[in-house]
């Protein structure tokens, strides 16, 4: 059996018929008991084609817009990746001693640049249509709200990664993630939930929330419980009297690679005492002597940004609060995400340049012009803002198609960033038992609530 649908060019469905039987060289188009269902007899082809009698079907393809759960799926396992492998690139030249300013300037010019790529392919591929207008027509109508909230998202999202830059330093990568990400999907996921008109399973959706929230508690059990484990580690080469411990590294190649645990016996390895005070005289953000707290309030900071920034864009796609005036389209995912990084570019580029001339957390001062001739990493930092600017638009594509709410499962990026952390830079290499038994309780946790919160995916009518 075979189905069909046609286009042609304002064809009359009775006349693509007539055009089938000469095209196959016969058969009989019967139209059965005054029904809109056509069957063909073709010599060797049975097939039922279904169509509307009446129907006038023109020439053109529609704007591509994903619809189906399994490519909402798909869309949410590579933003995933994604979101997960951006971090991590970005930690590794905060180690190497980039300054964050000079970093995250870098990487905001790239996610600007995904959301404009995204616009001018997807949001263009085809013809549009009065409910669904494409990204180009959308700009010149009449949609300031959504484009509104859609920037809002945007302003959130800038703050949150921004915080997370210095977090990643205080916290560890896998920690800040998880922490940030958990937080988001609590809040975040039960306000989606709520806007998008609970197409989501609630009895298998907040149970997975819940598993988020005790994701946090274990997530800062770890970073105390690792932090006291270094303290140990250097208390213990101080008294000693190791001369590692209080002298810088001297020559490029005992600098390269710090994060590396497989060096020769000139390289400190990664978990020793020697590791912690080469990496910490190279690094860019210096946090010996500085409070667990203030990492931890950078964190969870960044975490409530993070929870918002995709109910506002849900806003800002689906009109839930009817702001837009009658007959006005909605906006289209493209074109929202477009709005969504304009805003965070502009929030970023004002933000890093500022912090060039009046630094925080005590970092070194730098100038625009030390900015443009910083080419150390420049490429990783570009690849970072590619990577986390065509992670959340898939994130968004998944989330209009499946509902926000199971789309933050992709929250799950800590996985990722937890993978590059131990494999990159020896985080919990040579760490006490306990904080084994907390950090594989945390991973354990969070898989767990993973997996809840994407069976409760719905689907947007």
């Amino acid at each position: 059996m075979l189905q069909a649908s046609f286009c042609g060019s304002c064809l009359k469905v009775s006349d693509a018929i007539n055009c089938l039987r000469v095209a196959f060289g016969g058969g009989r188009p019967e139209m059965a008991s005054n029904k809109d269902l056509f069957l063909l007899d073709f010599p060797g082809i049975a097939s039922v084609i279904s169509v509307p009698t009446e129907r006038i079907i023109c020439s053109g393809l529609k704007m591509y817009l994903v619809e189906s759960k399994g490519g909402a799926i798909a869309c949410m396992l590579l933003a995933l990746f994604f979101l997960g492998t951006w971090p991590a690139i970005m930690t590794l030249l905060e180690r190497r001693g980039r300054l964050p300013q000079h970093t995250y300037l870098d990487y905001t010019l790239t996610n600007l640049l995904a959301a404009i790529v995204i616009a001018l392919t997807f949001g263009e591929i085809g013809k549009g249509s009065p409910e669904q207008p494409n990204f180009i027509a959308q700009l010149s109508q009449d949609n300031w709200p959504s484009v509104l909230f859609a920037m809002a998202g945007g302003v959130v999202l800038s703050l949150g990664n921004l915080s997370t830059q210095y977090a990643w330093a205080f916290v560890g990568l896998s920690v800040t993630e998880v922490i940030t990400a958990s937080i988001t999907v609590v809040i975040g996921t039960t306000l989606n939930y709520f806007l998008d008109d609970k197409i989501n399973r609630a009895e298998i959706l907040f149970p997975g929330v819940g598993c988020f929230l005790i994701a946090v508690c274990l997530g800062s059990a770890v970073h105390s419980s690792n932090a006291a484990d270094n303290k140990a580690k250097l208390i213990e080469l101080r008294e000693a009297g190791y001369p590692s411990a209080s002298k810088e590294a001297t020559t490029n190649k005992e600098l390269k690679d710090l994060e590396n645990a497989n060096g020769t016996t000139e390289k400190a390895r990664a978990g020793t005492a020697d590791f912690l005070v080469e990496l910490e005289n190279r690094r860019a953000i210096k946090v010996f002597g500085k409070s667990t707290f203030v990492g931890l309030a950078i964190t969870f900071f960044a975490g409530v940004c993070f929870s918002l920034f995709s109910p506002a864009f849900n806003l800002a796609t689906n009109d839930q609060w009817h702001t837009l005036k009658e007959g006005v389209p909605k906006l289209v995912v493209y074109t929202a995400f477009f709005y969504f990084s304009v805003s965070c570019f502009v929030l970023a580029l004002i933000l890093n340049i500022t912090f060039l001339y009046r630094p925080v957390l005590d970092l070194p001062r730098s100038s625009f012009k030390a900015y443009l001739n910083d080419w150390n990493g420049r490429g990783w930092a570009f690849l970072a803002g590619l990577l986390c600017g065509f992670g959340n638009g898939l994130q968004f594509m998944g989330g209009q198609a499946a509902g926000y709410a199971a789309a933050d499962a992709v929250q799950a990026l800590p996985l990722v960033s937890t993978f590059w952390g131990i494999l990159l830079f020896g985080e919990y290499r040579r760490s006490s038992r306990r904080t084994y038994i907390l950090l594989g309780s945390m991973l354990f946790m969070f898989i767990v609530a993973v997996a809840v919160l994407m069976a409760s995916s719905g689907h947007r009518k």
